[in-house]
C-alpha cells in the first residue's frame, strides 16, 4: 500500500468522523452497518476495477456511448441540419473542432436515453435489476424493503422517480429510512444522465468513462446508506415488495413519456448552464476588482480550490494537485456536477494525473447540490404531504450527507492500486 493509498484510508476515517459529528444521536453509532457498508464498497471496487474480465467488460461499454451518439446525431442532423451534425454544411470547414455544438449535438442524447430507459422499464428489464440490488442491500446492510427498492432504483431513476416507486410507504417510513432515501438520491445520478457524463469525460479518462460512471453509481449505494445511518441512526425497517410505481400503457407510451422526461432534463440543463456560467462569470468580474492575489486574478474557482483543497487531499490526491481538484469539488457543491465535469474536461492535460482524474470522476458523480434539494422538497412533499416539515428538514441535511457519500466513493477508489 502506497502513501497515497494510506492517505485515502485516512480520508475515509475523516469523512465518517464528519458524519458522526453531525449525527442526531452520536451514542448510537451503527458499527455493523459501517463495517458492512465499507466492506461492500471495497468489494465492489475490487471486483469491477481489479478483476480483469469484469473491468474490461464494464469499460468496453463505450460501444454503447458511441451507438447512442451515432443515433442521436442521426436525429439531430435531420432536425437541426449541419448545426446538429448533419452532412450538408453550406460553407468550407477550416476548423472541424469548432463544429461541435453542445446544445444541438450532445445534450439531445438525454431524450434518446430517456426513451430507452422507459422502454427498459416497461419491458421489465430494469425492475428485475432493481429487485436484485434491493435484495443485496437488504441482506448486507439490514435495511428495509421499501428503502432497498428506492435506493436500488436510484442507479436508473432520479431523485423524484425513485421515491415514487415506494409512494404507498412514504408516510410510514421512519425518520432514519426517509433520510436514507434522500441521501441515496443525492449521492447518485439517474441512468438517463450517465451516458451524458461519459460523453463529457471520455477525453479525460479514455473510452472506459461509462463503465466508471456505472461503477460509481453502484458503489454510492452502500456509501450513502452508511453516511445516512451514521448521521441519523435507526434500527426500524419498513418492509415492501419491489412494487412498480412507474407504469406505462404500452411501448409507444413508454417512448413518448421517456422522451418527454429527457426533454425536461435537456431544457433544465441548458437553462442551468446558461445562468450558472453567467453568474460565475459575473462573480469573477466583480472579484477582479480586488486585483491580483498571489500573482493571479482572484476568481470563484481559485477560492473554491483553497476551501476544498484539504478535502481533495483526504481523497488521496497529492497536495500539488489538491487545489485544482478542490476547485472541482467546490463547483460541484455550489453549482452542480455537470459544470464540475465540464471544468474537469477543460483543465490542461497536465493539471491532474490520471489517478486524480479517476478519483475526481467518482467523487463528483452525484446530484448533491442546492437545486436538487429544492427539487426533492417540491416532489416528495406532493407524495407525502403530511410529512412536509420533516421532508424539508431531511432534504436540506441530505445535501451534506449526499456530498459526504460521493466523497467516500472517491476515497474508496483512492484505496485501489493504480
Amino acid at each position: 500500500m502506497t502513501l497515497l493509498n494510506l492517505q485515502s484510508a485516512f480520508g475515509i476515517c475523516v469523512l465518517l468522523a464528519i458524519a458522526w459529528a453531525l449525527s442526531e444521536r452520536r451514542r448510537d453509532f451503527p458499527w455493523r452497518v459501517v463495517f458492512a457498508g465499507l466492506a461492500l464498497q471495497i468489494a465492489l471496487a475490487v471486483v469491477f476495477l481489479q478483476i480483469p474480465f469484469m473491468r474490461d467488460g464494464l469499460l468496453s461499454l463505450n460501444a454503447v456511448v458511441e451507438a447512442i451518439q451515432f443515433a442521436t446525431r442521426a436525429g439531430t442532423g435531420f432536425v437541426f441540419g449541419y448545426i446538429g451534425g448533419g452532412p450538408d454544411v453550406p460553407f468550407q470547414i477550416t476548423n472541424p473542432n469548432a463544429m461541435g455544438n453542445f446544445a444541438f449535438q450532445i445534450l439531445p442524447s438525454l431524450m434518446v436515453i430517456g426513451a430507452l430507459s422507459a422502454l427498459a422499464w416497461h419491458w421489465r428489464i430494469l425492475p428485475m435489476i432493481v429487485a436484485g440490488m434491493s435484495f443485496l442491500l437488504r441482506r448486507t446492510l439490514g435495511i428495509g424493503g421499501a428503502v432497498g427498492v428506492s435506493c436500488g432504483a436510484n442507479v436508473f431513476l432520479g431523485t423524484i422517480e425513485s421515491p415514487l416507486l415506494i409512494k404507498p410507504y412514504l408516510e410510514r417510513l421512519t425518520r432514519s429510512e426517509l433520510f436514507i432515501v434522500f441521501t441515496c438520491g443525492m449521492a447518485n445520478a439517474a441512468g438517463t444522465i450517465l451516458v451524458f457524463y461519459s460523453i463529457i469525460l471520455t477525453p479525460v479518462v479514455g473510452p472506459g468513462a461509462l463503465g466508471h460512471i456505472i461503477i460509481a453509481s453502484l458503489i454510492s449505494l452502500p456509501a450513502s446508506i452508511v453516511v445516512a445511518m451514521v448521521m441519523i441512526p435507526g434500527k426500524e425497517t419498513t418492509p415492501a415488495d419491489a412494487g412498480l410505481g412507474v407504469e406505462y400503457h404500452g411501448t409507444m407510451d413508454a417512448v413518448a413519456r421517456g422522451t418527454a422526461d429527457g426533454l425536461s432534463m435537456f431544457l433544465q440543463i441548458i437553462a442551468m448552464l446558461v445562468v450558472v456560467i453567467a453568474l460565475v462569470a459575473l462573480a469573477n468580474y466583480m472579484l477582479g476588482g480586488f486585483g491580483d492575489v498571489w500573482g493571479a486574478p482572484l476568481t470563484f474557482e481559485r477560492m473554491a480550490g483553497w476551501v476544498f483543497a484539504p478535502i481533495a487531499w483526504c481523497l488521496g490526491i497529492p497536495w500539488g494537485e489538491a487545489v485544482d481538484a478542490g476547485q472541482l469539488l467546490g463547483i460541484k457543491f455550489i453549482v452542480n456536477e455537470v459544470v464540475a465535469y465540464l471544468h474537469q474536461a477543460a483543465l490542461p492535460h497536465d493539471a491532474l494525473s490520471d489517478r486524480t482524474d479517476l478519483i475526481m470522476l467518482y467523487a463528483l458523480c452525484g446530484f448533491a447540490n442546492f437545486s436538487s434539494v429544492g427539487i426533492t422538497i417540491a416532489g416528495v412533499t406532493v407524495l407525502a404531504p403530511n410529512r412536509r416539515k420533516e421532508i424539508v428538514q431531511l432534504a436540506q441535511r441530505s445535501l451534506i450527507s449526499g456530498t459526504l457519500s460521493s466523497l467516500l466513493v472517491g476515497a474508496t477508489i483512492g484505496l485501489m492500486p493504480y
